[in-house]
């Protein structure tokens, strides 16, 4: 029996579409490839995420190797303005309002640099977490199986009575191999296939 349920942030509680953001903006591929390599896809940006560079010393980075590859301008507006596709994914919120009135606990594991997790915890719907991890205040990353592991622990969570919902698959993989149900989230509607197939009746159309 089910008793506890970890969302991932970015992704799946708020959105984060960065190749589309890049399209979107710059309407060509070679420069969204380009930018995305030197900011989101990032060594920098994996060591925001670890907590390991603040974000003044992540962007000075990527600025630094950005003018060398003569786009500074184009990843200077990225990392100005990049945050706002960091939108609350409604229906994703309504879920979990549901799922706590039906009695079940809500945790929180996500890759997110320090800045970014200060910003979320502002919102609104964060009251509806139990607790989680960031990585970037863990020093740890998904999928390392340590990240999942102390999250466990912190919160005396039995693997088998819980589900972990996260948009990239090698994620949900890692937490199936420690015995969490996992969930490759793709879109609202197959999320609530998913937890109505773990037993979890949720009816959308009385979400929205």
């Amino acid at each position: 029996m089910y008793k506890n349920i970890i969302f991932d942030l970015g992704g799946v509680v708020v959105d984060f579409k960065p190749r589309e953001f890049l399209l979107e903006r710059f309407y060509n591929e070679e420069i969204e490839q380009k930018v995305f390599e030197l900011t989101f896809g990032s060594e920098e940006w994996l060591l925001l995420d670890a907590g390991k560079l603040s974000r003044a010393e992540g962007n000075a980075l990527m600025l630094e190797k950005a003018t060398a590859a003569g786009c500074a301008f184009e990843v200077q507006s990225v990392l100005d303005d990049w945050a706002r596709m960091l939108k609350t994914r409604r229906k994703t919120v309504e879920v979990i309002k549901r799922l706590k009135k039906m009695g079940f606990s809500i945790y929180y594991l996500s890759n997110i640099p320090q800045d970014v997790i200060d910003e979320i915890r502002q919102r609104e719907f964060w009251p509806l977490f139990d607790g989680g991890i960031a990585s970037c205040e863990a020093k740890l990353t998904k999928p390392d199986p340590a990240i999942y592991k102390l999250l466990l622990e912190q919160y005396s969570l039995v693997p088998a009575e819980t589900i972990f919902v996260d948009d990239h698959k090698p994620n949900t993989t890692a937490a199936f191999d420690l015995g969490i149900t996992g969930i490759h989230y793709k879109g609202s509607s197959s999320f609530i296939r998913a937890l109505n197939t773990c037993g979890i009746p949720i009816k959308e159309h009385l979400l929205w």
